[in-house]
């Protein structure tokens, strides 16, 4: 998690103000960095971890040249930018762009277009966004979801969430390596924070202390106040802190923790950083050194064990709304066009012909939706598409409901095994759609963070145990809906979003946690 670096910053563009185009180069290079006393080298942007941020201004156009040079294949996905008529721009690996190989450079070009407030980039290839942006291991991240891809089994956890990539006082060897936030009393602060975990949800709180959420995914939010929120992986959040009015004589720890809701093993550490206040001229130096540290009281992690913990989620979740007014409308389809209904879960794929597989019943873990695991195309998907040549490369006959209809979250069903093909979804430009995505209990219920690249869409309602076509509809907020690029599918339940196909290109719909996806091709 982050509260400022590696970012990308959007602000509002005061009238009058003129557009202007930004240049940045982002040099992919090996840099040697040292956590938990642990020294290795990673690969970086700019020699930089986290890496740099980005600043630009509504309407501004932003080009960055990509420099590869190191041994590993790069991309770099600016994660929520809509990418209006820039979807060579989008990042992700053989869907909008081969990777970039070593020695070779590209230019991502684009224009910010009706989005304010704080997204982020990250590489989107492999695991190297673990790298390029986020969490910490003592092991190269690449030979983790190797070997996970080999043996079938779920990949090895992280030695360290990190604030600003440090770990926090908590962890081994890390006294010295614990985010500071320097603050007066009596000011407000906006932070600016990211979810940069590969696949964890995180807590955050700050002790004693409340945050108002003021915009989540570049789009503003009605104020909404909370001493704890939950950020999903690749979900940003603007909040504001107001600081105590006095000098309060202690420091306060600010803190991250998972939200876990599946089988297999989680990093159930913390990670912190320390509040500080900038003390009055008549405090001395010893008094500053014996202050009461404050910690703030997160959820459990392990909601499978504390079931209030997922209902607290849902509280959260539900309580977000869009500002809906006037000068900022919640432009979502009030009628639709097309409706699909995903299921979204683990399965198994057979193991390979002499070789051991340690997923359930010997097989391979993979993820999928409507039962269909995303196949890794040879060429870029968007390439494809563009000259013509898709034959071989995808089909567009994806699902837009479950071929085999079950009781999604209740006893599963014996055949576990899912189809591993390249599929897409062809909708027609300008089509109003409403997606509803389902959690299935195939190999347990858990929480999925997915993102919808090349859109934002508004989560209109969600619940737990099946979705119910009858009745449910009756319960979706019609009136002021979130507006976001990415969420939580419930654990043990589902959410309902809309959006308007309004975007041409072909864009993906990611499934964080064991990364499958399916394809939107609009034209």
């Amino acid at each position: 998690m982050t509260s400022r670096e590696a970012d990308l910053q959007v602000l509002t563009m005061p009238e009058l103000v003129a557009c202007k185009t930004r240049h940045y180069t982002f040099n992919i290079e090996y840099h040697n960095v040292t956590r938990l006393c642990h020294t290795k080298s990673l690969v970086s942007v700019n020699r930089k971890f986290p890496g740099p941020p980005l600043v630009a201004r509504e309407g501004d156009r932003v080009i960055v040249k990509v420099v590869n040079q190191v041994s590993n294949n790069i991309t770099i996905h600016w994660h929520g930018v809509r990418q209006l008529r820039s979807g060579w721009a989008d990042g992700p690996a053989y869907v909008t762009q081969c990777p970039i190989q070593t020695g070779q450079s590209y230019v991502y070009n684009f224009t910010i277009v009706g989005q304010r407030g704080t997204l982020l980039w990250h590489g989107h290839i492999s695991w190297l966004r673990s790298t390029v942006y986020g969490e910490w291991f003592n092991v190269d991240p690449e030979a983790v979801i190797s070997q996970a891809l080999q043996t079938g089994t779920g990949p090895n956890v992280s030695d360290a969430f990190t604030i600003n990539g440090l770990p926090g006082l908590l962890y081994n060897c890390s006294s010295n390596d614990t985010f500071k936030l320097k603050v007066k009393p009596g000011k407000t602060y906006l932070l600016r924070l990211i979810n940069a975990a590969l696949n964890d949800e995180l807590f955050f709180s700050i002790a004693n202390h409340t945050l108002t959420i003021v915009e989540v995914d570049a789009t503003y939010t009605k104020p909404f106040t909370t001493t704890t929120l939950l950020i999903t992986p690749g979900q940003t959040t603007n909040v504001l802190l107001r600081t105590k009015p006095y000098y309060p004589n202690a420091t306060f720890l600010i803190a991250a923790s998972p939200y876990f809701t599946g089988i297999g093993t989680v990093d159930n550490t913390t990670t912190v950083g320390i509040l500080e206040y900038k003390p009055p001229l008549s405090h001395s130096q010893a008094s500053n050194k014996n202050l009461t540290l404050y910690k703030p009281s997160l959820p459990p992690f392990n909601a499978t064990k504390f079931v209030n913990v997922t209902q607290f989620v849902a509280n959260f979740t539900g309580s977000l709304r869009s500002l809906a007014n006037n000068k900022f409308p919640a432009n979502f389809p009030q009628n639709v066009d097309k409706k699909f209904f995903f299921t979204i879960g683990l399965g198994t794929s057979p193991c390979p012909k002499n070789t051991t597989c340690q997923g359930p019943n010997g097989q391979k873990f993979a993820a999928s939706v409507n039962n269909n695991s995303f196949a890794l195309p040879s060429v870029a998907l968007l390439q494809a598409y563009f000259f013509g040549q898709s034959n071989g490369v995808y089909t567009t006959d994806f699902p837009a409901t479950p071929l085999r209809p079950f009781n999604y979250t209740g006893t599963p069903p014996n055949n576990t095994v899912v189809t591993n093909a390249t599929r897409t979804v062809v909708l027609p430009f300008n089509t109003s759609v409403e997606l509803v995505m389902q959690d299935t209990s195939i190999l347990g219920v858990e929480s999925h963070p997915l993102h919808l690249h090349g859109f934002n869409f508004f989560v209109v309602g969600q619940g737990f145990g099946n979705y119910d076509p009858n009745t449910d509809p009756a319960k979706f907020n019609l009136i002021d809906p979130v507006e976001r690029n990415t969420v939580g599918v419930p654990s043990g339940g589902w959410i309902a979003i809309r959006f308007f196909a309004d975007n041409p290109g072909m864009f993906s719909h990611q499934n964080s946690v064991y990364i499958d996806e399916f394809y939107l091709i609009h034209y």
